[in-house]
């Protein structure tokens, strides 16, 4: 009997225009008309998931839904999530070599506290990389009062972060000497997968937050993670949360963004120190 095919949908381009200036409007993401097909796709399968016929009956159902709950999935189902533990690795090696030394010397005049952030943190990949590389090179960590502020607008993300159970895939830049320290193997087969050790867990704060609206928090952070977020935003938008990041960050705090971004054409009164690498001077 042959296989039931699914029903393909169609999207107009007003329908793309109304999805893109909503995602726009609500959290800066810019949905470019490259971008069709794949919103096209992700959201057909959230359609069929709904029991709904159309595009058109999609957007009705999100407009009806007050609380918000079914926007917050389109999201969900319109974010990329790539990541894995360590990605872009010189960022971690400047954390641990050149700015922790840094913190460390100011010490007996700043205190032992240091606050992190990373946000559009995915599945919690980079946090918990934080977390590790916090660990392993402050002097007596146990001494200092250490937290990391994880967030994203993905609430499917953040759940994944919260457990902390990854697939061995997602651990291949974790030396081994690291991966015994600061995770536990859960299961062996089908697919062996680690669990994040609690040390680490109780190091994290995960939120949900919406980098266009108010912050819940006002800082001050030493160190700001915002890499391969500000991709998805014009450039008035980056520059708007350029802005926000150099007034919550610390004098000589460091705010790290993604490997293809840089602040050329954006106004701003941070240093420059290497590429993708600023400081608040």
């Amino acid at each position: 009997m042959p296989a039931v095919l699914a029903k393909a949908f169609e999207l107009t381009e007003r329908q793309f225009c109304q999805i893109s200036e909503l995602v726009k409007q609500t959290c800066g993401i810019n949905l470019h008309q490259g971008k069709k097909e794949l919103v096209k796709a992700r959201l057909a399968k959230r359609i069929r998931e709904l029991g709904l016929d159309s595009f058109a009956a999609y957007m009705d159902y999100v407009r009806r839904d007050a609380g918000g709950t079914e926007f917050t999935a389109m999201l969900d189902a319109l974010s990329t999530n790539l990541t894995h533990f360590f990605r872009e690795s010189s960022h971690f090696e400047y954390l641990a070599r050149e700015f922790l030394p840094s913190i460390v010397a100011a010490a007996p005049r700043r205190g032992r506290r240091l606050r992190v952030w990373s946000a559009g943190c995915s599945s919690g990949e980079e946090p918990y990389s934080v977390a590790i590389t916090l660990r392993e090179h402050l002097p007596r960590p146990e001494g200092w009062d250490v937290r990391v502020l994880a967030s994203d607008i993905s609430t499917r993300m953040l759940a994944t972060a919260r457990e902390g159970v990854y697939p061995a895939e997602r651990l291949q830049d974790v030396p081994g000497s690291v991966r015994s320290r600061y995770f536990e193997c859960l299961a062996a087969r089908p697919v062996r997968r680690y669990r994040v050790a609690e040390p680490l867990r109780r190091m994290i704060t995960f939120a949900r937050i919406n980098l266009m609206e108010p912050w819940p928090m006002s800082g001050p952070f030493d160190v700001i993670f915002c890499r391969n977020v500000m991709i998805y935003f014009d450039k008035p938008t980056q520059e708007r949360l350029i802005h926000r990041y150099w007034d919550v960050l610390t004098g000589g705090g460091v705010l790290f963004l993604g490997h293809s971004e840089s602040l050329a054409g954006v106004a701003h009164r941070f240093r420059y120190v290497r590429p993708t690498v600023y400081r608040k001077a």
